[in-house]
């Protein structure tokens, strides 16, 4: 069984939860059992198989990136994908795997709360995986729901991994990048849950009702799990026995991200972003990582950056204590009248001649200040050579430099209110 090759050959990269937090109410993981595991097998070789055959090896390039989404019914799963795909910038449309089903068969199920079957499940997603615009990421709205497509994942992972070795070496190995799985879960209770998809019923018949009544606008699903109390009590327990528990079991496999979808939604969305900040040691390629890695990260170099501005100011005082007084005077004598003519715009661009700024540190000098006093700086000097003299008997013309310190100045302008 291939599929736990994933761990073995990846220990440090793959077994990266961060922070998984366990919901108040849990039950636990339920094992999967050997049958599933040789279900998963049988389905996954099939489907397998079938794109190997049909499209060759070199066409399976599957996303660099796969946020699946996964959530209790109601927890706002269709208002997070977007906000999801626009944290990390991906501009390809979500699969929402609800929208792959729509065979007759599969509709009738999905109304009587069940699930369709895993196999054309995972027929369905691969071969839309594959599309062009997938390429680099995409978010899965609804896989894994079971365990046997959890399986199913793990193999599909270790599938790419083998391809991306297969063609490491070769003209093609850009086109087989080092994937990553982040796992997301929204979560509600039972009780949030079955409000939220009553409620929204209640909407989308309203909404309905101004389509037909007005002709303008496109009619909405109206689900019999969200008109029928029982419906929508089936369709969370389905998620919870079953769905919640699939997900959980690849907490220790793949990037973990639980989210409590109970609290308001601005902090809901706080908490996306902050599970989803930029991890590069699990993401990059282990070769590109290595190069990049000696370059230390923004938020660490911003982390301690007031307190070495300050420690710098300190410094101008004792050991140049002159230079740093002539350049404090020079910007309030000279450059805080314009800045302050021009307030509104937040943007004061100062041209000078000074021979101040010839003197060495004078112009970090300059920088630190106006960013001590919350603006923020920057010098550009331009360099221009000025005839001074011609020789008339050789023909050689001296000149002098001249320099000019273009300083750009930005700050927050004022708030004009408009009318």
């Amino acid at each position: 069984m291939k599929f736990f090759s994933v761990v073995l050959d990846h220990p440090v990269r793959i077994l990266c939860s961060r922070r998984p937090v366990k919901p108040l109410e849990t039950t636990p993981a339920t094992p999967t059992s050997d049958l599933e595991i040789k279900d998963a097998q049988l389905i996954f070789n099939r489907v397998w198989k079938e794109l190997e055959n049909e499209l060759g090896r070199e066409a399976l390039q599957f996303p660099k990136e796969l946020i699946l989404l996964g959530g209790a019914p109601g927890s706002g799963k269709g208002t997070n994908t977007a906000f999801i795909c626009e944290v990390r910038g991906i501009s390809a449309n979500p699969i929402v795997i609800s929208e792959l089903l729509n065979s007759p068969e599969a509709k009738k199920i999905k109304a009587n709360g069940g699930m369709v079957g895993d196999e054309e499940v995972l027929r369905l997603l691969l071969r839309e995986l594959l599309k062009p615009q997938f390429r680099d990421s995409v978010v899965l709205d609804g896989f894994p729901r079971t365990n046997v497509q959890v399986e199913c994942l793990k193999m599909f992972y270790d599938e790419m991994i083998l391809l991306r070795r297969e063609f490491s070496n070769t003209p093609k190995a850009h086109l087989f990048r080092q994937p990553t799985v982040h796992i997301m879960v929204l979560f509600v209770d039972e009780a949030e849950s079955i409000n939220r998809q009553l409620k929204r019923g209640q909407e989308t018949l309203r909404r309905n009702a101004e389509v037909r009544q007005s002709g303008v606008g496109v009619l909405e699903e109206e689900r019999n799990t969200d008109f029928d109390p029982q419906l929508a009590r089936n369709r969370y327990r389905t998620f919870k026995e079953k769905t919640y528990d699939a997900l959980v079991s690849l907490k220790q496999i793949f990037h973990y991200h639980f989210i409590n979808a109970q609290a308001p939604i601005a902090v809901v969305q706080r908490n996306i972003i902050s599970e989803l900040e930029y991890q590069s040691s699990l993401e990059l390629d282990p070769r590109t990582y290595d190069t990049v890695r000696h370059i230390p990260l923004a938020d660490e170099i911003v982390k301690n950056a007031r307190q070495e501005l300050v420690r710098r100011l300190d410094g101008y005082q004792v050991e140049n204590p002159e230079l740093f007084q002539a350049v404090v005077d020079f910007i309030q004598s000279k450059m805080m009248p314009i800045i302050k003519r021009y307030a509104v715009s937040g943007r004061v661009m100062i041209n000078s001649e000074d021979a101040l700024f010839a003197v060495p540190f004078a112009i970090p000098i300059l920088i630190d200040i106006f960013s001590e006093r919350g603006f923020r700086a920057s010098v550009d000097i331009h360099r221009q050579e000025i005839p001074e003299r011609f020789d008339l008997a050789t023909g050689k013309i001296e000149t002098r430099e001249k320099r000019v310190y273009r300083v750009t100045i930005l700050f927050a302008g004022s708030k004009i209110r408009r009318g």
